[in-house]
């Protein structure tokens, strides 16, 4: 993983797991693809540093057991980390721009037009 500067931000697309997996119907290869990722989150969260935030979402559902191919129905899920932030859940954002406005507010960027923040 990259080193950051301060008030950096890194984001990154897994797409292996919507176009080869989940779009394909590929569960054995979503599922293994799953385990690579959260066999690497605990080298991810060590890094994190105070003031630090991770967040993991997805843009939409894509259930690999699903007929067809076209995205699904569930709702994606938002993990949100930061060393010292209380544990807990988010509970049902409105919208994805409650992500967009978290991350304004923890850099210190002025409040965005929508969306409101869960720090």
């Amino acid at each position: 993983m990259p080193d950051l500067k301060e008030g950096g931000l890194l984001v990154t697309n897994f797409v292996d797991f919507d176009m080869l997996y989940g779009h394909r119907r590929d569960p054995k290869g979503y599922g293994a693809a799953l385990e690579a990722f959260d066999s690497r989150l605990p080298q991810a969260l060590e890094r994190l540093q105070s003031g630090d935030l991770l967040i993991i979402t997805a843009d939409h559902g894509c259930d690999p057991t699903w007929r067809g191919s076209d995205h699904t129905r569930e709702c994606v899920p938002i993990l949100s980390f930061m060393p010292g932030l209380k544990p807990g859940s988010l509970g049902r954002r409105d919208s994805f721009a409650d992500i967009g406005q978290t991350i304004a507010g923890h850099l210190a960027i002025a409040p965005l037009a929508h969306g409101k923040s869960w720090l």
